[in-house]
């Protein structure tokens, strides 16, 4: 089968991959469509020591499943954490903490940037009729978005600054507007600022946030400039969420945050379900925010082409 293979911080394209063969009480999938985002961008940057196929955000159909033949046919998306179930963690109910596991293009196991993929049947959430691929395939980061939700309680008269408004960025201002907070977001671009616009939600440049002003702040760039930024809007006892990965280690005035008792939240995986919904409700429109779509053969142009500022977006979509 095609594949997109990472090692020693290079993508090539394969033709030759076997296609992988389901373990018990796994299936086997034919993908669909599959995004590109940030982690799998810092992991050719060598955020950490992967190698083998990337992708993590994808949609797809059942093709072989031994142990549930019943379900052979269903469009599906996928849990990326694939988990043993047993251990501390695991038994506190925080299975995405699972001390043993693999994740989906990322740890130890094959992701989605190939024909094909196998992940464990509970991993895999049929996706209702009335949602299309292209929402589909926006159900891990929307997940992760809603997973701010799930760790702190936001207010409708909060002050809440998202800095940063590409795709995850987006997500999670469209999915806070829903709970009625004064939400602004930072957006440099044009066309994130006009995404924002249709939503009606509010944004601003970085060098118009006001100072100690905001109950919660999302970092959601993954950079220094953002985490610093972070520091400067909240006000004291606030809260900022750490939503992105950071490649390298930072620098920051950590006595500002001991002085002002800042709360601070790291932010990683959230549950398929509730993003599922929102997707079915059509309370938010991801697929908006698609800039461009390439086959799976020409996947190293659609990472060059990522590269370019303010592109949101970008898809993959099968050869088969």
């Amino acid at each position: 089968m095609q594949a997109i293979w990472l090692q020693n911080k290079k993508l090539s394209y394969k033709t030759d991959v076997k296609i992988p063969t389901p373990n018990n009480g796994e299936a086997l999938v034919k993908v669909l469509l599959a995004g590109i985002c940030a982690t799998d961008l810092q992991l050719i940057k060598g955020y950490y020591p992967y190698t083998g196929i990337l992708g993590h955000e994808f949609v797809g159909e059942i093709v072989q499943a031994d142990n549930a033949p019943e379900r052979i046919g269903e469009r599906v998306v996928g849990e990326i954490n694939i988990v043993c179930g047993k251990c501390a963690n695991c038994l506190r109910n925080h299975p995405t903490h699972c001390k043993y596991r693999d994740v989906l293009g990322i740890i130890n196991h094959n992701g989605a940037f190939a024909e094909y993929l196998c992940l464990p049947l509970k991993n895999l959430i049929q996706v209702p009729d009335s949602i299309s691929n292209e929402d589909a395939v926006f159900t891990e980061p929307l997940a992760a978005a809603l997973q701010i939700q799930q760790q702190i309680i936001i207010h409708p008269n909060d002050k809440v600054l998202i800095i940063g408004a590409g795709r995850l960025g987006q997500l999670i201002a469209q999915t806070l507007v829903l709970t009625g907070c004064n939400l602004q977001v930072v957006a440099r671009y044009q066309q994130q600022q006009q995404l924002l616009n249709e939503h009606k939600i509010a944004w601003l440049l970085e060098q118009d946030i006001a100072h100690h002003r905001f109950d919660i702040v999302i970092e959601a760039t993954g950079s220094t400039t953002g985490f610093n930024l972070s520091i400067q809007a909240i006000r004291p006892r606030g809260i900022i969420v750490l939503k992105s990965t950071y490649k390298d280690n930072m620098s920051a005035n950590f006595s500002s945050i001991v002085v002002n008792e800042i709360t601070m939240v790291g932010s990683r995986c959230g549950s398929f379900a509730p993003a599922l919904r929102l997707l079915e409700d059509k309370l938010v429109n991801p697929s908006a925010l698609i800039t461009n779509k390439f086959p799976l053969s020409q996947a190293l142009q659609a990472f060059e082409y990522m590269q370019q500022p303010g592109i949101l977006k970008v898809l993959l979509q099968m050869d088969n």
